[in-house]
């Protein structure tokens, strides 16, 4: 069995190369290989120079490297290295350090006890740290989780979570189409239509950035995946 981390990478010189040795290091359970599928959403700094240094020091490690010719969305990054991906199951590795890797295996125990098509890595539940940010990010989460849980009848602590593990052929079955983050909600409700589908949430770590760390998310984007909720939970 192999596991196919994709990692969406704007503008992440100055943390893609922890993440990448985070993931490096990370021993999977159940003998779980991986492999690691970069996607440069056409960064604007040295993100695809540390990508690129990265896989020639680590000729043994299967990481493979694609580049968008324009800025298109973390959403359109996510399209690439799901069609690129070739393990049994799919999981995304944003490329900052908001979370730990060594948590994979926490998202693959329902699946190797025969429990789960699908995990959600929740920031909102269990015993793990997590940064203390933004009230009104946690509010606007915890809105967006409500009324995605009410389109999709789920009962998701946190639908916008990062951590998103997928049997691969669940989600290349999938026709998806939003381009930024309104990425979780529309795979949220897809996934959710599927027939006899088994989802299951664990608690994660959450290691959140400030702006001025290299947030990217705004405002904008939560009247997007708004929208996504009412477009995708709402259609038959």
């Amino acid at each position: 069995m192999k596991l196919s981390v994709i990692v969406p990478a704007y503008n992440e010189e100055k943390t893609i190369w922890k993440v990448l040795e985070k993931l490096k290091a990370v021993e999977l359970l159940g003998g779980f290989q991986k492999e690691i599928v970069i996607v440069n959403d056409c960064s604007a700094d040295n993100t695809e120079s540390v990508a690129r240094r990265f896989i020639t020091e680590n000729p043994s490690l299967e990481v493979s490297y694609f580049r968008h010719e324009y800025n298109q969305g973390k959403g359109a990054a996510l399209h690439t290295g799901i069609r690129k991906a070739s393990g049994d199951y799919i999981i995304v590795q944003d490329a900052d350090l908001e979370y730990d890797p060594e948590e994979f295996n926490i998202l693959l125990k329902p699946v190797l006890n025969g429990y789960a098509d699908v995990v959600y890595g929740s920031r909102f539940m269990g015993g793990k740290p997590h940064r203390i940010l933004f009230f009104w990010h946690t509010i606007g989460n915890r809105f967006l989780t409500f009324l995605s849980n009410m389109c999709t009848n789920l009962n998701l602590t946190d639908m916008e979570t990062c951590y998103k593990l997928f049997r691969a052929d669940l989600l290349k079955g999938l026709d998806l189409k939003e381009n930024r983050f309104g990425f979780e909600p529309e795979v949220t409700a897809k996934i959710s239509k599927i027939p006899k589908i088994r989802i299951y949430e664990v608690g994660v770590s959450y290691y959140g950035r400030t702006y001025e760390e290299g947030k990217k998310i705004n405002w904008k984007d939560g009247f997007r995946a708004l929208y996504c909720i009412l477009r995708y939970g709402l259609a038959r």
